[in-house]
């Protein structure tokens, strides 16, 4: 037996589809905590100049790359959005896979990352700077994990026809996991 959808996601009182809503609420908690992350980092770093012989061991080529993989994989979240738009389903699904492969991209290429700079005794206990640079960088990780897990289930959806709406929100959502590494990247890799 088919359940039907519950009403609110057909229809708001703000005019607003609940889902898309849903999202931006979301999103502005999660300002709220990275803003409070890189808040305080700004002024710890402000405060302890010394920070900048910590940073320099910080590798921007691959903060860089890292920077270029998220960026595609934003564009081809937006190809998904365009192609759920027009109710193809199957295209979207694809678009999603290769955003899903950006973010195991960016993930691999930031294990390797830490696994050099935890080997050569830059760990989280090192200084001011690394914790910082660890808590901002794996909670960020933390939200590219997230982001591609509901992917995946948004992406199974999309492939059968199913909640082809869901593709513009987690689209939303993984714009905005590029605008947190955006701020991250300048302030972690390039300011030293």
């Amino acid at each position: 037996m088919a359940f039907p959808k519950p009403q609110a996601t057909l229809r708001s009182a703000t005019g607003i589809p609940t889902g898309r809503l849903a999202v931006w609420w979301l999103l502005a908690s999660e300002v709220v905590i990275f803003g409070g992350v890189l808040g305080s980092y700004l002024m710890h770093r402000l405060g302890h100049p010394e920070w900048a012989d910590a940073a320099i061991h910080t590798n921007t080529w691959i903060g860089a790359t890292n920077t270029f993989v998220l960026l595609t994989s934003s564009f081809t979240a937006v190809l998904a959005h365009q192609a759920a738009e027009r109710g193809d389903g199957k295209t979207a699904a694809k678009f999603l896979l290769f955003t899903i492969g950006g973010a195991f991209t960016f993930l691999g290429i930031k294990s390797y990352e830490w696994w050099y700079e935890i080997s050569h005794g830059y760990t989280i206990t090192s200084n001011g700077f690394w914790a910082f640079y660890y808590t901002a960088a794996g909670l960020h990780a933390l939200h590219v994990i997230a982001g591609a897990i509901i992917m995946g289930i948004v992406a199974f959806d999309a492939w059968r026809n199913l909640e082809l709406q869901r593709v513009e929100l987690i689209g939303i959502y993984w714009h905005f996991v590029d605008v947190v590494w955006i701020f991250l990247f300048p302030l972690l890799y390039i300011a030293k």
